[in-house]
């Protein structure tokens, strides 16, 4: 690879030049550069052979299941997961609903000793990430732990510590905190947490962008993959900020729905939407190089085939008008994976149920997919779950994943009032039994993030 971009770099520059003589010695001759340089390219393009990646293993912790298999049963039931809140007193406060994750004993899952040095969202990671692995079959005894690694995220990591750590000082001291709580806080401990708890020696690493983050985390790890890095990475997201201090900073910036009727909470592109509900929950996906999995015989999921990340480098919190990044971001996604638009079939939507998110999507989905917008199905399974923040684009790609699998399109559910703004096909109410073969994840976060990773069923 090296030999063919100094080639080509020399060959590029005898030519701006005008160089009295080709590379390979002689006169130049005015049509010999661009013969030399198709060779080149050729010859860079058949060195280049991008390696494959694909989906062997998948964990999941969320509002409506503990487990995949649960989970997925209640999405395709068109399940509501938002309810009224438990974990804390509300009488004060706007907003009364959230996406709880229910009837998890995380003590039994992770001992009693260990889950007390983690804060929630971690422990939602791990009990996610021991499902992923156990699902995989990843015998590591027999894998080189250097070449597997991680790449997950967190938007806002250990907010339920810091509201705790924050009421013990003010009431004996600060000096008084546990010293855990700067480990319980920080983002990256979840991914920390499962290189330790694995063994995984290869990159770790934590994205934060926001509600962006799990598809970038499932993206980043399959190009760490793709390029050469590893042979195995876990990835995906965690999140647990359905606490007083997250609850009320995104009540008073005007994002969360104030409604108390949970069928009519979260009901991303109606009319009627007023903002997000807050979820919880962490999505864990594995990814291996195919050659990898195939020679330990591993089922496979789906085929990740393409990822797109930029930012529209305009708002803190509003996204560009037209939906201009995002939609550049998809074609992004699409190029990345060689397809055309016409081949996608199924997009599981950033859909938040705010205003100018499901406005801004649907623009930049327009704009992405020209005429076909009209004939693609999106819809949101925030409708069910909630918005998980950084977790949202892991357990989303899950559910793309399985979509794919088993040829049914999720419903957004709760859809009453047609928003001429949205006016995709969203799958209103109801699952639909579809043949797919492309599919695609899309996340959007503030700070103008965006990120989308491409699927393809395998087999297809």
């Amino acid at each position: 690879m090296a030999e063919w971009r100094c080639d080509l770099v020399c060959s590029v520059g005898a030519a701006a030049h005008g160089g009295p003589q080709a590379i390979s010695g002689g006169p130049l001759r005015a049509a010999a550069p661009t013969k030399r340089l198709k060779q080149l390219a050729q010859k860079g393009r058949n060195t280049m052979e991008k390696r494959r990646v694909v989906i062997t293993g998948m964990g999941t912790v969320n509002p409506v299941g503990n487990t995949v298999s649960e989970s997925w049963a209640a999405v395709r039931n068109g399940i509501c997961g938002i309810g009224p809140i438990t974990r804390y007193d509300t009488a004060d406060m706007k907003v009364k609903l959230a996406g709880e994750v229910k009837n998890l004993d995380i003590d039994g899952l992770l001992g009693k000793r260990e889950a007390k040095k983690m804060d929630r969202f971690t422990q939602l990671a791990l009990i996610a990430a021991d499902e992923c692995m156990a699902d995989s079959g990843l015998d590591r005894e027999r894998e080189n732990l250097d070449r597997c690694g991680v790449l997950f995220s967190s938007g806002i990591g250990g907010f339920e510590t810091v509201g705790a750590a924050h009421r013990r000082g003010s009431e004996r001291g600060y000096d008084a905190v546990s010293p855990f709580v700067i480990p319980m806080i920080i983002s990256n401990m979840a991914a920390g947490h499962m290189a330790i708890r694995y063994g995984f020696r290869g990159m770790c690493s934590c994205v934060v962008t926001a509600c962006a983050g799990g598809t970038n985390a499932v993206g980043d790890a399959f190009r760490h993959i793709r390029d050469g890095y590893a042979e195995a990475m876990l990835c995906g997201g965690a999140e647990a900020a359905v606490v007083p201090l997250a609850m009320g900073g995104f009540t008073a910036m005007k994002a969360l729905c104030e409604s108390a009727d949970p069928k009519r909470a979260s009901i991303p592109f109606d009319a009627e939407r007023s903002g997000f509900v807050m979820g919880e929950g962490a999505g864990v996906l594995l990814l291996e190089e195919l050659n990898h999995a195939r020679a330990r015989g591993s089922k496979i999921y789906a085929e990740v085939i393409g990822y797109g990340a930029n930012c529209d480098a305009h708002h803190i919190t509003a996204p560009a008008p037209g939906g201009a990044g995002g939609a550049a971001c998809l074609v992004q996604a699409l190029t990345d994976a060689g397809v055309d638009r016409e081949e996608v079939d199924y997009i599981n939507a950033h859909g938040t149920s705010t205003p100018l998110n499901d406005a801004s999507e649907t623009e930049a989905i327009h704009t992405a997919f020209g005429a076909h917008a009209k004939a693609l199905m999106v819809s949101s399974t925030k409708s069910m779950t909630g918005h998980l923040l950084g977790a949202a684009g892991a357990v989303e790609a899950i559910f793309t994943a399985l979509a794919l699998k088993d040829g049914f399109v999720p419903a957004t559910i709760g859809y009453q009032a047609p928003d001429p703004a949205c006016d995709l096909d969203i799958v209103p109410n109801e699952g639909r039994k579809a043949a797919l073969r492309i599919a695609l994840s899309n996340s959007l976060g503030f700070g103008g993030h965006n990120a989308a990773v491409v699927l393809k069923k395998w087999g297809a």
